[in-house]
């Protein structure tokens, strides 16, 4: 444990934050001694990619490191893997295309850990998480007996899981199991920026490595090295209107892309909306809209998490007026 432990290197914004108490849980048995002996005032940390924080941490923070991937059983057709929640999410896409495992390559270079991918139903290309996920094991705050989480179970939706709605803060995600491709993996390369990537690489026919080399391109090109500048990727999500609301907007602005996501429902790029309201490069004293994706907040050194999210706000009410459309945060705010 680490008194007033700076969380500044494991939050993807790069904010000099602290934690009144530190731990990093590298075994089951860590953790279940810890949460047998403090009191529910826990807050739990995993690849710190997804997060905004607006002040320091009371209480504990567990940074969930658990370690391990498997192969629990293989046919002709699927392998069905289990890894650990501390796992690094690319590095788990890469590990499975390695072996040929299909099923992920859509969602190469996403941040984060892991064990926080089904909490967001995270998702890239015309891919979420959900597509190739079977079960979660979680452990229960109440309790403290490990449950196991079946898809129908986590209520999966846009950006969203019961983990994230109604039992947010009552578990901890130790491992999640997937069942992936051997072979004939569907590929897919519906959207349009995945179509010109293969096209610029000179691929027609293009395999799971293929896919993935051409979204890390794509990422690299859009998306800031939190490393480098600190930011969390999508801070929104892509909204989905009713095509009654998108009619109105198509009538003032014709050339707005779209996707159809049902008969009734249309989704609409955020950032796109956010670029047209004048925002892509914008700069507010330390933070701002990152130059090459409107979708994307950054820090440029010393910005706190208000000041970010202020101008998400700022961003937000902009939007609302402008288009009529309300813009969802897909980062937690803390």
């Amino acid at each position: 444990m680490k008194k007033k432990n700076s969380l500044k290197s494991l939050n993807s914004f790069g904010l000099d934050v602290y934690a009144e108490d530190f731990y990093s849980i590298e075994n089951l048995n860590d953790l279940f001694k810890i949460l047998k002996t403090n009191p529910p005032n826990l807050f739990i940390l995993g690849g710190g990619t997804n997060i905004l924080f607006t002040k320091d941490v009371d209480g504990i923070v567990l940074h969930i490191n658990l370690k391990g991937v498997e192969i629990l059983n293989e046919n002709e057709k699927f392998s069905k893997v289990k890894v650990s929640a501390g796992e690094n999410w690319h590095d788990f896409v890469l590990w499975s295309i390695e072996r040929n495992l299909g099923g992920l390559e859509n969602l190469s270079l996403i941040p984060g850990n892991v064990g926080t991918a089904p909490i967001q139903n995270i998702g890239a290309y015309g891919v979420e998480l959900k597509d190739s996920f079977i079960s979660c094991e979680a452990v229960n705050l109440l309790t403290l007996e490990i449950e196991t989480f079946t898809k129908i179970e986590c209520k999966f939706g846009y950006r969203d899981s019961i983990f994230k709605s109604e039992k947010k803060g009552e578990y901890i995600i130790i491992s999640v199991t997937f069942k992936l491709t051997n072979k004939n993996h569907k590929i897919r390369t519906s959207y349009g920026d995945l179509k010109k990537q293969l096209e610029k690489n000179n691929i027609k026919y293009p395999t799971i490595k293929d896919i993935s080399e051409a979204v890390t391109m794509i990422r690299k090109s859009k998306l800031p090295d939190p490393k480098i500048l600190g930011n969390s990727g999508s801070f929104f999500k892509n909204p989905i209107i009713d095509k009654k609301t998108f009619s109105k907007i198509i009538k003032q602005f014709p050339n707005i892309p779209r996707y159809e996501v049902s008969n009734d429902e249309i989704k609409i790029p955020a950032g796109w909306l956010i670029e047209k309201a004048g925002f892509k490069g914008k700069k507010l004293k330390t933070c701002g809209v990152h130059e090459n994706q409107a979708l994307v907040l950054v820090n440029y050194g010393d910005a706190t998490g208000n000041e970010i999210l202020k101008l998400s706000e700022l961003i937000q009410k902009s939007i609302n007026t402008i288009f009529g459309v309300k813009l969802e945060r897909e980062v937690n705010v803390v």
